[in-house]
């Protein structure tokens, strides 16, 4: 199934997509919402599904998508140095944060979740803030069920599902802050993630392929397989000690191909347009467009 979060003129819905992606099914405003659904995992998706089969479809074409979640936990959790092609291609451009050699375990960082949004929103952009403004293509995973210390061969039925995402970054604040990536991670208004949420039963993770495009020209394509932690490891490295909760959202890495790393280097710039697809999970499609954020 595939659950989005759509406005209407009641206010946003949930809505189930339709088998062809091309159309979606919301639900009634008295609903449970994709976060409570989340929240409440596989057991309420026959109740959604049933409620979504008694209303009629409206072409995607004439709705608007919110991002799929709207209540968050925490920060959005995140993984960097996850694929060995982008750990390489950085070398002596991390500007004093250049580890020794490949990390042996998963390398964590947040985005506040004021970062995120839809899937056809504008990249909020600001020159004043930044001039290195970054594209990075992800896989986004959605926890469905609370966990501590999860065991790697458990590790997924703790997932509920997944999304696109392009974790947007500001290379120069990245590297102005003592080493912690925070900050040059979480400007507001700058995370494409959706456009909906495709749960568990419908995805093979291997199977995915992960590409973003700038302004019509492809500048990263990856295999998830590609993925030096898998999410399996994922999970129960970041939960040792630590209770994930359901509605949590990870990010797993990116790919080779960003702009920082390329001679001379491609930063983002307003009017651009940013393409972020993941097979079968769909497609994020985004402006980029001058805001004032200082």
């Amino acid at each position: 199934m595939r659950l989005a979060r759509v406005r209407t003129t009641e206010g946003p819905r949930s809505a189930v997509v339709s088998a062809d992606q091309r159309a979606v099914h919301p639900l009634p405003g008295d609903g449970l919402t994709v976060d409570d659904v989340v929240r409440a995992g596989t057991a309420t998706l026959a109740e959604v599904q049933a409620a979504a089969c008694a209303v009629p479809a409206v072409p995607l074409s004439r709705i608007e998508l919110l991002p799929p979640l709207g209540r968050f936990n925490r920060d959005i959790l995140c993984v960097g140095w996850n694929y060995l092609d982008h750990f390489y291609e950085s070398k002596g451009r991390r500007e004093g944060q250049e580890p020794e050699r490949l990390p042996g375990h998963p390398t964590f960082f947040t985005k506040g979740p004021d970062t995120v949004i839809a899937a056809h929103e504008a990249i909020a952009f600001d020159e004043q803030l930044s001039k290195r403004w970054d594209y990075e293509a992800e896989l986004a995973v959605v926890i469905g069920r609370d966990g501590r210390s999860i065991k790697e061969e458990d590790a997924l039925s703790h997932v509920f599902g997944f999304c696109v995402a392009n974790d947007v970054s500001q290379r120069d604040l990245q590297r102005a802050h003592g080493g912690q990536w925070l900050k040059g991670k979480s400007i507001d208004q700058t995370m494409p993630l959706g456009p909906w949420i495709t749960t568990r039963d419908e995805v093979e993770i291997s199977d995915l392929t992960i590409s973003c495009e700038l302004n019509g020209h492809l500048v990263q394509r990856a295999s998830a397989a590609d993925m030096i932690f898998p999410v399996e490891r994922i999970i129960a490295e970041l939960s040792r000690g630590m209770t994930l909760r359901a509605g949590d959202i990870i990010l797993t890495g990116t790919p080779s191909g960003i702009g920082n790393a390329r001679t001379p280097p491609l930063y983002l710039r307003d009017r651009d347009v940013l393409v972020t697809r993941i097979s079968t999970l769909g497609e994020l499609r985004n402006p980029v467009v001058a805001a004032a954020l200082v």
